[in-house]
């Protein structure tokens, strides 16, 4: 039985995605290779893929629209590959939701090392209810529609939710009670645990609060849990849709 993880490299560049390849599965890893997110697409069907290495630059489709197709259909990690102008494209793919970036032109090893980080990292985060994809969760005098990416309220109006809210969010209701560090739901949420983004977790928890708390500056949902981070204090019900 195959144990080793398998890593599917997307880039339109044959001369980076082949070499690549060869070098990772030299180093114990299976591979895959697509050229562009039709054949990624095949191959996420069609296999048991581990983490996604992903180019940003791409003719067509590109790295930042199949980052986010990543995310919001699996849980796998990502890896971006990125130009040293890319500023822009880099942080925008780490707050859709890629686990780290690579530069190019870039060190094999360096990628490599990458890549047993971001595995270990997934591996250790906290385990989470599993949810089905339709589901009206309660929180509080919440309903969040996982359908909808929504939340309603008791008055029965509903608020929608931007990505990141929604991830955030769910995050909390798999994991009611839970302390919960900025390490860890950067890890969950944007899967970048680097010191220059921590504050980025505050400020999306301040986004939330103005829409699920009574008082934003005086929370009762979502607790501020002083040197641990943050907990969802209230109880959770699920209800498949």
């Amino acid at each position: 039985m195959e144990t080793s993880p398998h890593i599917l490299i997307v880039d339109d560049s044959a001369d980076i995605r082949e070499p690549l390849a060869k070098y990772l599965a030299k180093s114990g890893m299976r591979t895959s290779t697509a050229n562009g997110g039709v054949e990624m697409r095949r191959l996420l069907k069609t296999n048991a893929i581990d983490l996604v290495v992903l180019d940003i630059m791409m003719p067509g489709e590109d790295g930042l629209s199949l980052c986010r197709f990543v995310r919001e259909t699996t849980d796998l990690p990502v890896i971006l590959l990125t130009a040293m102008a890319e500023d822009t494209d880099r942080v925008v793919g780490l707050e859709i939701g890629a686990d780290d970036y690579v530069t190019k032109p870039f060190n094999p090893r360096e990628l490599l090392a990458r890549v047993k980080a971001v595995l270990r990292r997934s591996r250790a985060l906290p385990r989470q209810t599993e949810q089905p994809k339709n589901a009206e969760i309660r929180f509080d005098r919440w309903t969040l529609d996982t359908a909808r990416r929504e939340i309603v309220g008791e008055d029965g109006v509903a608020i929608p939710l931007s990505t990141t809210e929604y991830r955030l969010l769910t995050v909390f209701v798999r994991r009611p009670h839970m302390v919960l560090s900025r390490d860890q739901l950067l890890d969950l949420t944007s899967g970048r645990s680097l010191e220059p983004f921590e504050r980025s977790i505050d400020n999306q928890i301040s986004r939330l609060r103005k829409k699920i708390e009574a008082d934003p500056k005086a929370p009762t949902i979502v607790k501020t849990v002083w040197g641990g981070g943050y907990v969802l204090a209230c109880d959770v019900e699920e209800r498949p849709k």
